[in-house]
């Protein structure tokens, strides 16, 4: 019988972070490495506020200059990003990148389709419980492959279960006599918007680790989809 399910967990933590902080130091008047103390006063709205912002910098062309050698020596003692990224494989849409967050800000997991197994979930879990993230993002994006595999019933090797995840999406989406095939651009958009949206559901669904936290306060689950011919995030929640 398990005691503490989340004993290993911690241990794991302790293991990661060194037990020690990291430190302080400022690449840019924009950048701060994330220490401990940061973290936990970081609410999950300014962390989604965080996003937005460096999104915004993206966009305009204003990216932080980040000294990422500085940024090694910060983190090398211990990380405390403060969210979390369920993004699809697709080498166009790197969270690092377009939210323009440096080394340590961001736990990112990528996978086609930005799905979620429950390896994913197990991930997710310890980047919060454990590991103090306020926020996960589900990110879908304009032009996903994966989508409009599933939306072709596009079957090959492993690639077949996984674009089966995307089913309950398109099956989601309201038949209004329209081609529903990847031909259609507006509905694979309509089926990108709603496998996000479905997954942010089933992330509380299948975690009561991470839904106890959301009904704490402690942690916000959101979607959104980047678009790829723009560079801009666009918010779902």
């Amino acid at each position: 019988m398990r005691v503490n399910h989340l004993l290993p967990l911690v241990l794991a933590a302790a293991l990661l972070s060194g037990c020690a902080t990291s430190g302080s130091g400022v690449s840019t008047a924009d950048y701060q490495t994330f220490d401990k103390a940061a973290q936990t006063a970081t609410s999950p709205s300014a962390a989604l506020a965080r996003l937005k912002d460096g999104n915004a910098r993206f966009l305009a062309g204003e990216s932080t200059d980040r000294d990422y050698a500085q940024q090694i020596n910060a983190t090398a003692s211990g990380q405390f990003p403060f969210a979390s990224v369920i993004s699809c494989l697709d080498s166009r849409a790197a969270p690092e990148i377009l939210f323009d967050q440096g080394i340590g800000d961001l736990f990112v997991g990528r996978v086609a389709g930005n799905i979620v197994n429950d390896d994913l979930l197990g991930s997710l879990e310890f980047g919060s419980k454990v590991a103090g993230s306020k926020l996960i993002v589900v990110l879908g994006h304009t032009e996903c492959g994966a989508v409009k595999g599933a939306c072709d019933y596009v079957e090959l090797g492993n690639l077949t279960g996984l674009l089966d995840k995307i089913e309950p999406a398109i099956d989601a989406v309201p038949v209004d006599g329209g081609d529903r095939s990847s031909s259609n651009a507006a509905f694979v958009r309509e089926v990108t918007d709603m496998n996000v949206r479905l997954t942010v559901t089933s992330i509380t669904q299948r975690s009561p680790v991470l839904a106890e936290m959301v009904a704490a306060g402690d942690l916000q689950i959101v979607g959104a989809v980047y678009d790829i011919s723009t560079g801009q995030v666009n918010w779902l929640n």
